[in-house]
């Protein structure tokens, strides 16, 4: 009788912990280690292929944060052994191993952006090395025995590669192995990643059972949207919102997505409880300008990267430079160089940096999304002729002074 009121006491936590989870493996499991008034020792893993961190990846950390706010125990676990091997979730081609100087350059720099999130002092950052190290050749392959090629190929992506005929690399089978051995090696209660990363936090899950260790509950949270509301949020797909992006950049990227995507941002960005979010909703509902909403999104996450009021300043930029059509006076005049014969809008679009490529510079021409001293211009074709000045807009955010040269 004891153990269920305990149990019912814990299930609001639960259900705030639930907030934006895609999958949780399992529910009940991990109902009852809450219940057991223990602090939880709560593992996410980060190869540091790509430091700079851009919301998509907070969705995770906000969770681990969460999770030190309750009084458990969070892991940063730093994959410097595994980034050696290289993830291939997800990926139809094998990936160049880091080198060791990569590594420790790229995992600096991880440790210096998590903790705008997370509690530096309540935080246990690991490296995977520490213990993958020890192994040696004889501890990889009594590892490797525990896993066959059978169940590795249950794997979507090496399921597709093989089917294909593209080749996968023994190394590659050997990530999701010592991904799960860092959680018996810590003895991990809750292991959580994206939804790509499913096969190997099961993995997980399987061998701290073969070695007599309680089974980790796995969680998975889903990948964030970009800016286009389309695909990932992926540095190279141009679609990212980077926690070092300047305050006035980070608010006018947050206030170009759409109406709809703000929800989503909300739920998995946001640390605005669920009934305040709810509350929000209503308000548009019943005719409140979602602007002013999204408004306070872009506030709140500007002041977390940055320095609080900083929101609020990047706010009254924003209104002053777009709302009103106005020009920053600071706008410092970009040279564009031609080839004589003048500058075809994309290439100069490019060459402003308001674009990442001249496809993508051709897209936004066609979507009507550019401006060229006032003149909204959507033919792709069009050349702005040698010793033109002028100011070149791309949708609401993105603007340069430019002279061609």
């Amino acid at each position: 009788m004891t153990e269920s009121k305990n149990k019912s006491a814990f299930q609001e936590v639960l259900a705030e912990l639930k907030r934006g989870v895609e999958e949780m493996l399992l529910e009940e499991e991990l109902l009852e280690r809450l219940a057991s008034n223990r602090p939880l020792r709560i593992k996410v893993g980060f190869d540091p292929t790509a430091p700079d961190l851009h919301l998509g990846h907070t969705v995770i950390i906000n969770k681990m944060r969460q999770f030190q706010e309750l009084g458990h125990e969070v892991v940063f676990l730093i994959g410097d052994f595994t980034g050696m091997i290289g993830d291939p979730s997800g990926k139809n081609v094998t990936r160049p191993p880091l080198t060791t100087e990569e590594i420790e350059s790229n995992a600096a720099t991880y440790k210096a952006q998590v903790f705008r999130i997370l509690d530096p002092d309540k935080t246990q950052v690991e490296f995977n090395s520490k213990w993958c190290s020890e192994l040696g050749a004889e501890g990889i392959i009594r590892l490797a025995s525990r896993h066959t090629v059978a169940r590795m190929l249950e794997r979507d992506d090496f399921s597709k590669r093989y089917k294909s005929g593209q080749p996968i690399a023994i190394h590659e089978f050997l990530y999701p192995l010592m991904q799960g051995y860092d959680s018996v090696a810590l003895k991990t209660d809750v292991e959580m990643g994206g939804t790509d990363q499913k096969f190997n936090l099961l993995v997980g899950r399987e061998l701290q059972k073969q070695y007599g260790q309680p089974s980790q509950v796995v969680i998975t949270l889903p990948l964030l949207e970009g800016l286009d509301g389309v695909q990932k949020m992926s540095k190279s797909l141009g679609n990212i919102v980077g926690i070092t992006d300047a305050p006035d950049d980070m608010f006018g990227k947050l206030m170009s997505i759409s109406d709809d995507l703000m929800w989503r941002y909300f739920e998995l960005l946001s640390f605005k409880s669920l009934p305040e979010i709810e509350k929000l909703r209503e308000s548009v509902a019943s005719g409140a300008n979602p602007r002013d909403v999204k408004f306070e999104l872009a506030r709140e996450i500007v002041d977390r990267f940055h320095a609080p009021g900083d929101g609020k300043k990047a706010e009254q930029r924003f209104v002053e430079r777009f709302s009103q059509g106005s020009v920053p006076d600071d706008l410092e005049e970009k040279a564009l160089l031609s080839d004589g014969d003048g500058l075809g809008i994309a290439s100069a679009i490019k060459q402003a940096g308001l674009a990442s490529s001249t496809s993508e510079a051709i897209r936004l021409i066609k979507q009507g999304a550019v401006r060229f001293a006032g003149e909204r211009l959507e033919d792709p074709k069009t050349v702005l002729a040698t010793g033109t000045k002028g100011v070149l807009q791309v949708g609401k955010r993105r603007i340069a002074k430019v002279r061609i040269d």
